[in-house]
């Protein structure tokens, strides 16, 4: 439900019952995993999904009624074991099966629903007729992209819609406007270097790009990125411009060993060639080194997990004391 914080805080404000529908368990296999939520008003408006859209109707429907009774709702949606449809729900596509819990979104709910806006680590516990429900967010993972040019405007975009907290920096005030990056978190006019050496915390879940397209300002900025405790370093750039970077970089004190932490050429071949499709390759490569995966296409790959396994940029993780399955 914390996932949702951004389109709750405002129904809230404006004093609209909102209830939310929460995946507590899972038996074999579902389009989301546990902790994933809905929301629904009185009048039907929905925020969020529960599944790729076979169970959505069932589980507004199971809002609508914690609404309109002001109680706590439980159900399973999906196949029993022996393979048929449970009489309260369509089956899901996959084959699985889901518990949720569908409960009024009232106002102890409010601190957590705005950390979570504000992009910050933040865990709420709910009591459901006796049955604890723990929702917990982590702060959403950051990206860091240094220069400002085009390429950098789609990155932000394409980034913050992933759930990133998207950071620019651009030593040219002309080009680092809050205006031509809507979507950032913070826009910072300093050379890229001085802000690295100013970063707080910066961890595993920190990506930082390289785009400032001049070595003047990417090799100190490189050399800085390199030797943060990040989870990925990338920089953009023709074969040649990465092999002269590399030589540039090691004359600047760079050890080979520090050297093989740079994504360069950045981007997965997706074969696009537009700032937004560049974009897409970029995040997809973040995306796939954080999770230690190979890209591969999942239809070339008999056995690999579709759900599962670490959150996605941009999504909690969820501990549920409700049911089990």
């Amino acid at each position: 439900m914390l996932e949702l914080a951004a389109d709750l805080v405002p129904l809230l404000d404006a004093g609209v019952p909102v209830a939310a529908v929460t995946v507590t368990a899972v038996v074999r296999s579902a389009p989301r995993g546990v902790g994933a939520s809905l929301a629904v008003t009185r009048d039907a408006r929905v925020v969020g999904s529960i599944s790729g859209g076979c169970v959505e109707s069932d589980a507004v429907m199971l809002g609508l009624d914690a609404l309109r009774t002001g109680t706590i709702r439980r159900a399973r949606f999906g196949f029993t074991a022996e393979g048929t449809v449970t009489p309260i729900a369509a089956g899901l596509a996959c084959g699985g099966a889901v518990d949720v819990v569908a409960y009024p979104i009232d106002a102890d709910a409010r601190p957590a629903l705005d950390a979570a806006r504000a992009g910050r680590a933040t865990t709420l516990r709910l009591e459901l007729d006796g049955e604890p429900l723990v929702l917990h967010r982590p702060a959403a993972p950051r990206l860091i992209i240094l220069g400002a040019g085009e390429h950098a405007a789609a990155l932000c975009r394409v980034g913050a819609a992933a759930g990133f907290a998207v950071t620019v920096c651009d030593d040219w005030a002309l080009l680092a406007t809050p205006a031509r990056f809507p979507e950032a978190r913070e826009v910072v006019v300093a050379a890229p270097h001085e802000y690295l050496a100013t970063l707080d915390d910066p961890d595993e879940r920190t990506a930082v790009c390289v785009l400032t397209h001049d070595e003047r300002l990417d090799v100190p900025a490189l050399r800085a990125a390199l030797r943060l405790p990040v989870g990925f370093v990338g920089a953009m750039g023709a074969r040649a411009t990465v092999a002269r970077r590399a030589q540039l970089l090691r004359t600047a004190g760079v050890t080979d060993a520090e050297l093989s932490r740079l994504h360069s050429p950045l981007g997965l071949d997706l074969g696009g060639s537009s700032p937004e499709e560049t974009a897409l390759s970029v995040v997809a490569e973040i995306v796939a080194s954080r999770h230690r995966a190979d890209a591969r296409p999942l239809r070339e790959g008999a056995g690999l997990r579709l759900h599962g396994g670490e959150a996605l940029p941009g999504h909690g993780a969820i501990a549920c004391g409700a049911r089990s399955a």
